[in-house]
């Protein structure tokens, strides 16, 4: 358990919470938290995990943007569901991406676990990209890669991290209750609208 360790894991936990809370220092925090484990990632040989670090930063300036004026006339931008047409593209997009990902690490890297680093880096990419469209069901996509994730980083010896994705996990769940309340909150004017406009 390194320093660099430690502050990787508060400043995951603060970025996390703050999601939940729909907050927009989340997104700063987060890129803080991506920079960190840059640095304990190449050490051990994660490299999808490492790049994935990357392109966390871009996604959380992107999110961060999004969250602030991705609404209509440039205003916050509201909680929504994912569209089966959405989720077949990301079903596609995330296969793809593993089985692509997984072979250019067993070719070009040393890693030992090329399909699992594969794995758990799309997932978290689609479930990235889900959190800054601000889809209620990116927390479903954070749970499963949090899972896995927990397994992948015992076997790395990063017990630290593995037991912070335990915490990401219970965060996961909160977040998607609290966000689907949100949500309902939002669609029920418009139920109601939909309703008189029958009568």
């Amino acid at each position: 358990m390194t320093p660099l360790e430690l502050i990787g894991v508060a400043l995951g936990l603060a970025c996390v919470y703050l999601t939940v809370r729909e907050n927009n220092w989340c997104w700063p925090t987060g890129i803080a938290n991506n920079l960190l484990f840059i640095a304990i990632f190449i050490p051990a040989r994660l490299y999808a995990d490492s790049g994935l670090q990357v392109v966390y930063i871009a996604l959380g300036l992107y999110g961060w943007y999004k969250w602030l004026y991705g609404g209509k006339g440039k205003t916050a931008l509201p909680i929504s569901r994912t569209r089966p047409r959405t989720w077949a593209i990301l079903a596609a997009a995330a296969g793809g991406g593993t089985l692509l990902l997984s072979e250019l690490l067993r070719r070009l890297t040393d890693s030992n676990v090329p399909f699992w680093d594969a794995v758990t880096t799309v997932l978290s990419l689609t479930a990235q990209y889900m959190l800054a469209k601000k889809l209620l069901e990116n927390w479903w996509v954070w749970i499963a890669a949090n899972l896995l994730y927990i397994g992948l980083y015992v076997y790395k010896q990063l017990y630290l991290v593995a037991g912070l994705q335990v915490v990401f996990i219970a965060l996961s769940v909160m977040g998607y209750f609290r966000w689907r309340k949100e949500l309902n909150r939002i669609e029920a004017p418009a139920s109601l609208r939909q309703a008189q406009g029958k009568l």
